[in-house]
């Protein structure tokens, strides 16, 4: 049998990052059987690269290390090199991930481990350069140590120790399940509270000194709370104002004598991330997180879930704060999901790399992160005809000679509308009629750049995210986007379902389809399916995100840890199997999971949703209570478990629903709601109940008939419910009382 670690495999992989390494000299391995084999029967560590196709520092690190020949030798010779892609296998990057973690105190990618054969790691860190720089060893000099430890055999003792030592730390870590326990009864206002109390109240956001993410869980409990009066501060706006978009206030990011409300912590956030450099305020869409405290350089790179989650927090914030300009990001943002990350058939690539390359240059052609989106002076005048529009365009962004990164600038609003209209003696429409002009000229201007590489893996999870944000625009926007999230669950569906097996694919690339689903995938994905259903009332949606739910319990739920796993129950054996408590770049598979069986359990013929999402809430009670902000959707999940949903039967014909109705449900921010279409002729009513193989009527339809052969609403919480409506504003009234 021949040795398949005598060639670089991966360009049998479909994966665009593991691709990116084909050309390698590095005889870089897929994570599988045969490299895994190859390392036991050489007797010799593995050394695992974990990384993704838009990832900044994993190129550094190819282009110092792994194109290198002597490099190559040293990983070729004494290890199994190995090369996994953490967006196909989130899984493996939560177990090693883990590790590096609580070892070093912090992660990121590349995510560099060295392992037994068994794939216990026994090193681990991030980016290594090629020579010692900045407390980090040099590569090559790392590689021969540990390698010559391990052939060392009183080295050896001590390495292997180390890794069954780590093996259990991250047992501890992922597979912990406490002891069943009350949760906190105001969580939400727990949340939020030490949401308001961290706040960066100069900039937006949290965090000071260094990186800023977004981070929208935190956002959506804060909204949650006020809502409910959960936190005690002064008023801010109500949700019936709407505020212009560009009335005269100072920029976002620090200024002014802000009221030490909630919703001034949400608007300042808001604010920031649109009108910094997060946004990209030229094509629409928001990279992956800043830079710096201010929000003035992101790093550069974009995905899909950023562009579906940011989205869903703005939003929120429309509703609830009434600011038009949310509403343009949001409308912005998917138009250029559409335009730059949708596939032909409806579904959705997954990154947008942060640097690009003009078309035919090799590896060596520069590739400055960023150059894409910024800007010179001279770019501006060159893109824009009008000398006026461009120097309007320059002012309003900070476009400058210095420029803030690099030489160049990063957009971003840098001063208001009212006193630019005035240096320039134009009226405020008029100014900003230009500076539309001027922003049109420069995208046109930008499209003849050099594009940023796109990672064209179609993600299950990641599209039912996406899917979400489009449906709930379609109930606040605009219905047309639900047409766009139709077209994105029908390819999911065709590519990745099985439906004879009710089992989900992760991954479709160019017609291959591979990797079991993980929890995110069912989960996001039956978030995406049932939010789809709130938005058009149409029961196949429902159906389908039943028919998840139910996968959900039955490949992912262990009733005997009483906790819902990451991978499914026949998946593959690794060192841990892990759990996902914790919201990260995405939201935690596990408090998504638990939202959509909580609302799906009043569709449902039995409790065995609901008692799975309670027990799963238990037992993760203490740890919540703990830190309720690193557990932002299981704290959310956990509201909804306590104060429970606002259930709105609305009784009509779901496909033609009453003008006020659709009006009140895009204006009005209502916290946990759940919108229940229900047909109002009989005939199409039971045809539902055959299509969800229901064999009695469930409590959230039951009794719920057309009152006086009107359209009707039912308002229900805690098993209480209003009497029938015809006015939907005064059915919210008395669930938001």
């Amino acid at each position: 049998m021949s040795d398949p670690t005598q060639r670089n495999r991966l360009d049998e992989a479909e994966s665009p990052y593991l691709r990116q390494h084909a050309d390698n000299p590095v005889n870089w391995q897929p994570w599988d059987e045969q490299a895994l084999d190859a390392a036991e029967a050489h007797d010799v560590p593995i050394f695992l690269s974990i990384g993704y196709a838009a990832c900044h520092w994993c190129h550094v690190m190819e282009a110092e290390s792994f194109q290198d020949e002597a490099v190559a030798d040293l990983l070729n010779e004494r290890f199994v090199p190995v090369k996994v892609d953490r967006e196909e296998r989130p899984d493996l990057d939560s177990v090693y991930m883990s590790i590096c973690q609580q070892v070093t105190g912090g992660g990121g990618w590349p995510l560099s481990a060295w392992l037994t054969p068994e794939g216990k790691p026994f090193y681990v860190g991030t980016y290594f350069p090629p020579e010692e720089k900045q407390g980090r060893p040099g590569f090559s000099q790392l590689l021969e140590r540990l390698s010559d430890s391990w052939s060392d055999p009183e080295q050896r003792e001590e390495m292997e120790n180390r890794a069954r030592q780590w093996t259990d730390a991250i047992e501890s870590d992922l597979e912990a399940v406490g002891e069943p326990g009350d949760p906190d009864e105001n969580i939400i206002g727990t949340a939020a509270t030490i949401a308001h109390r961290g706040a960066d109240r100069d900039h937006g956001g949290w965090g000071s000194g260094g990186l800023k993410f977004p981070q929208t869980g935190r956002i959506h409990a804060l909204l949650r709370a006020r809502a409910g009066d959960e936190v005690s501060h002064t008023s801010g706006l109500s949700s019936g104002e709407r505020r212009d978009p560009r009335d005269g206030e100072a920029p976002s990011g620090g200024g002014g004598q802000p009221s030490d409300d909630s919703l001034t912590v949400v608007e300042q956030t808001l604010d920031a991330m649109a009108d910094r450099g997060l946004y990209d305020h030229v094509g629409g869409g928001f990279h992956r997180y800043s830079t710096d405290m201010r929000w003035e350089v992101p790093h550069f790179e974009k995905m899909l879930y950023d562009n579906a989650e940011i989205p869903r927090a703005f939003l929120a914030g429309y509703q609830a704060l009434g600011n038009e300009r949310y509403a343009s990001v949001v409308r912005e943002t998917f138009e250029f999901v559409q335009r730059e990350l949708q596939h032909e058939d409806g579904g959705f690539f997954s990154t947008l790399d942060a640097v690009s390359r003009p078309p035919g240059s090799d590896e060596s052609a520069d590739t400055e992160e960023g150059a894409f989106y910024v800007w010179t002076p001279g770019q501006v005048h060159d893109a824009v005809a009008d000398e006026q529009a461009a120097d309007v365009f320059c002012e309003y962004f900070g476009v400058s000679e210095r420029g803030n990164f690099e030489g160049a600038t990063v957009l971003g609003v840098r001063k208001p509308v009212n006193v630019l209209a005035e240096e320039y003696e134009l009226s405020e429409a008029e100014l900003i009629e230009t500076l539309q002009d001027a922003l049109d000229e420069a995208f046109e201007a930008r499209e003849a750049r050099p594009r940023p590489a796109r990672d064209e893996k179609i993600l299950a999870g990641w599209n039912g995210l996406m899917i979400s944000t489009l449906a709930e625009g379609a109930v606040v926007l605009d219905d047309a986007y639900a047409d766009v999230a139709a077209d994105a669950l029908g390819f999911v569906r065709e590519q990745l379902w099985d439906d004879d097996e009710q089992r989900l694919s992760r991954r479709y690339k160019d017609g291959d389809v591979a990797i079991d689903g993980y929890l995110e995938d069912y989960a996001f994905l039956g978030r995406g399916a049932f939010d789809l259903y709130q938005a058009t009332g149409e029961v196949e949606y429902l159906d389908f995100a039943l028919d998840l739910a139910d996968a959900i319990t039955a490949a992912f739920w262990d009733s005997e840890a009483e906790t819902l796993y990451f991978t499914p129950t026949d998946g593959e054996t690794l060192v841990a199997r892990p759990q996902e408590l914790t919201d990260q770049s995405t939201p935690s598979s596990t408090g998504v999971a638990v939202s959509l069986l909580l609302e799906l359990s009043h569709f449902s013929d039995g409790d065995s949703f609901a008692d799975v999402a309670e027990h799963v809430v238990r037992s993760h009670a203490d740890r919540i209570s703990a830190n309720p902000l690193q557990h932002a959707s299981l704290t959310l999940a956990t509201d909804t478990y306590e104060r429970g949903s606002l259930e709105l039967t609305l009784t009509c014909d779901p496909t033609d629903p009453p003008s006020d109705w659709t009006a009140t449900l895009a204006e009005r921010y209502v916290p946990r709601r759940l919108l229940a279409w229900r047909p109002d002729d009989d005939a199409t009513f039971e045809s539902w109940l055959g299509a969800l193989d229901l064999d009695d009527t469930p409590p959230i339809w039951a009794g719920r008939e057309a009152a006086d052969g009107a359209p009707t609403v039912y308002a229900c919480r805690n098993f209480a419910c209003s009497p029938p409506q015809h006015d939907l504003d005064e059915a919210l009234d008395w669930g938001q009382n």
